[in-house]
């Protein structure tokens, strides 16, 4: 449902953020997720939400949507009282970067095009 855990028990109770965070590792492990060694820190379950911060701007991009009306929702349901705390999410990956390139092109060539 609209309310369901992402890390759950058995019983489907909802572990708590120190739970989550205790279990995650294993739950890693056994999935085969890591960094090199020399990596400055392993994926952390916070890390979930980043990254699915990012897939949903991506998608928002290629959906043709108006991504700045749009990102004050994400805001919202990322718990952040502000755009600010939800820029430090958005990383720029070569999916974003391409998309909000693709995104740009189309806004310049038609600039130009009604220019002539």
């Amino acid at each position: 449902g609209e309310d369901s855990a992402f890390f759950a028990t058995r019983s489907g109770n909802a572990l708590t953020y120190d739970q989550a965070r205790k279990v995650f590792p294993i739950l890693r492990k056994l999935a085969g997720i890591y960094r090199e060694k020399e990596a400055r820190y392993q994926p952390r379950v916070h890390d979930i939400r980043h990254t699915m911060a990012v897939h949903r701007l991506v998608a928002w991009y290629r959906e043709g949507a108006d991504v700045q009306r749009l990102l004050p929702l994400l805001s919202t349901y990322l718990g952040h009282l502000d755009i600010a705390g939800t820029q430090r999410y958005l990383s720029f990956i070569p999916e974003l970067r391409d998309e909000a390139c693709r995104r740009f092109e189309h806004y310049a060539l038609r600039e130009v095009e009604d220019e002539d």
